[in-house]
């Protein structure tokens, strides 16, 4: 009996050596029967055929069609570079038999080199990395640090070979990858591919051509590896953003990739959610072999996780090998002050339902901070939107303080654009959901121009606190995770709202920009704004939760 393969590595289910069938591609081969015919018979072929034979006598159609079947054999899996092309010096026809040699066994190929490796934005005067020097062995897993805007989530996508093109921006360095290569992005929403779970977590597989049984095998362990507990058929759009992050995860454990590629995966999750995702890519790792590099704010949740940690510092500063205990801990420097809670509340929802969950009754005190917790799916995201005024709840009222309103009238959901902006700023989940400039500085001041503000000087403040002034020039959709995340704050704070609603605010942020963050919004409610944010943030519940509201599923 052979030895059983882990059902998530590729391949897990099909003999080594076992015959796969050969590449069909009908229209060329009925040229070639055609001309086969045409010959015996001494028929003049059809213009058409004429062509296609002639097509397929090409030396390079036949070189297509030789890579196309050899990746269906899967020879194109060990030793082949990312993007399917041939090293250095190798030839591009026929690879030879690979042998065990004779002697001494050589150590095995890492799963990943870089060499002096870089990466410049098109629209950027210094590069996001450079001189990065990394070799990955088999199985290792290694833990990436750094500041916000660093270049982290640009370095992963550069190895998994989607930075952009030569209009984007340019490579430096070398770069070799042996094996699939797994990448989770930090916005797992534009990951999502398909209407429903279970057809979103077979992608990857159906595009690597695993037989069906065997996808369906391993879509069901990966969506019970992450603990997405949802029916195959649950509507992709139905899901919460930390689902949405569990969802992408599964697909690439599913895939069977050689190394995996982790770009904040815990960062949406609730702390249980958190915990089982870590313990679910350690185990993957372990049992499949495969190798691992995760980009995390909240480093030291993945030590136990982890055989290295590098900090990476952008520009021109590479990549360094640090100890894990060196990594700082997380604080804001400051408490919650629970005695705020008491104060008369600026905004209250009563029994509001949407979305179909249960109805939710809250209040937000006048210049305090709030902070709702609870776990993924509670509905968090939606209670906040009816807040806002963003939705029209399907029962219940939401009312605002005289204070807030300002003469305007009915519920929030009635009010203009205009008056919800200048009432009820909001921060989306997803930051790239609310930019409509091409420059960071344009984004500031699309809200004051027009409502006729004159904010200048506070523009100026904001993009100084929120460490955003040398990218003024800047396309928003070029920013790090971090970089959009406290550009939104900046966007719905620039037009002086009394109150703020946030939607996980320290998402991608670092140690020095999350206490920046803090301090910023204690001076808010100090100066009289409400404020209440969505977190799973510890160390942000500590610092800013004046009064926590925790919600429930089902409940």
């Amino acid at each position: 009996m052979g030895r059983d393969r882990h059902p998530l590595r590729r391949g897990a289910g099909t003999r080594r050596g076992a015959r796969l069938p050969r590449l069909r591609l009908p229209l060329l081969q009925a040229a070639g029967r055609r001309a086969r015919r045409g010959g015996r018979r001494g028929r003049r072929l059809p213009p058409r055929a004429r062509h296609l034979r002639e097509l397929r006598a090409q030396p390079r159609v036949q070189h297509h069609l030789s890579r196309l079947r050899r990746r269906l054999r899967g020879d194109h899996r060990r030793g082949a570079r990312l993007g399917g092309g041939p090293r250095a010096g190798e030839d591009r026809g026929a690879r030879p038999l690979r042998r065990r040699p004779r002697g001494p066994v050589t150590a095995p190929a890492p799963a990943l080199r870089l060499k002096d490796f870089g990466w410049k934005h098109a629209s950027r005067a210094e590069p996001a990395f450079d001189h990065v020097d990394l070799e990955l062995a088999r199985g290792e897993r290694l833990l990436i640090v750094g500041d916000s805007g660093s270049g982290k989530s640009t370095l992963l996508a550069a190895i998994a070979g989607v930075a952009g093109d030569a209009s984007e921006g340019s490579q430096a360095g070398s770069r070799e990858v042996d094996g699939i290569v797994g990448l989770v992005l930090q916005d797992p929403e534009s990951q999502v591919v398909a209407t429903r779970v279970g057809d979103d977590i077979a992608f990857g597989c159906e595009n690597l051509a695993v037989p069906r049984d065997e996808i369906w095998r391993r879509v069901e362990e990966a969506k019970e590896l992450v603990g997405l507990s949802v029916p195959l058929d649950w509507p992709t759009a139905r899901l919460s953003g930390g689902q949405k992050q569990r969802l992408a995860l599964a697909g690439v454990l599913a895939m069977g990739a050689d190394v995996l590629l982790l770009d904040e995966p815990t960062a949406n999750l609730d702390p249980e959610g958190a915990a089982l995702v870590r313990e679910a890519v350690a185990r993957v790792a372990r049992e499949t072999g495969a190798s691992l590099i995760v980009v995390e704010h909240d480093a030291r949740s993945w030590l136990p996780h982890v055989d290295r940690v590098a900090r990476l510092s952008g520009g021109s500063g590479g990549l360094v090998e640090i100890a894990g205990s060196d990594l700082p801990e997380r604080a804001a420097g400051f408490a919650a002050e629970p005695g705020r809670a008491a104060a008369e509340p600026d905004v209250e929802a009563a029994g509001v339902v949407v979305n179909g969950l249960p109805a939710r009754t809250l209040s937000l005190p006048w210049a305090a901070s709030t902070v709702i917790t609870g776990p993924n799916g509670a509905g968090k995201t939606s209670v906040l939107s009816a807040l806002g005024g963003l939705v029209r709840p399907e029962s219940g009222a939401v009312a605002v303080a005289e204070r807030v309103r300002r003469g305007a009238r009915g519920a929030p959901h009635e009010w203009s654009s205009k008056d919800i902006a200048t009432r009820i700023g909001t921060v989306f989940q997803e930051p790239e959901h609310q930019f409509v400039a091409r420059t960071v500085a344009d984004e500031l001041e699309v809200g004051p121009r027009v409502m006729g503000l004159d904010a200048g000087e506070r523009i100026e403040e904001l993009m100084a606190r929120l460490r955003l002034g040398h990218l003024a020039g800047a396309n928003p959709f070029t920013l790090s995770g971090g970089e959009k995340r406290r550009l939104s704050v900046a966007t719905a704070l620039a037009a002086a709202p009394e109150v703020v609603l946030l939607d996980e605010p320290t998402f991608g942020q670092d140690d020095h920009t999350f206490a920046e963050l803090a301090r910023l919004i204690r001076e808010l409610t100090d100066d009289g704004v409400t404020v209440c944010s969505i977190t799973h943030d510890r160390a942000f519940r500590a610092a800013l939760g004046d009064k926590e509201v925790r919600l429930e599923p089902g409940s």
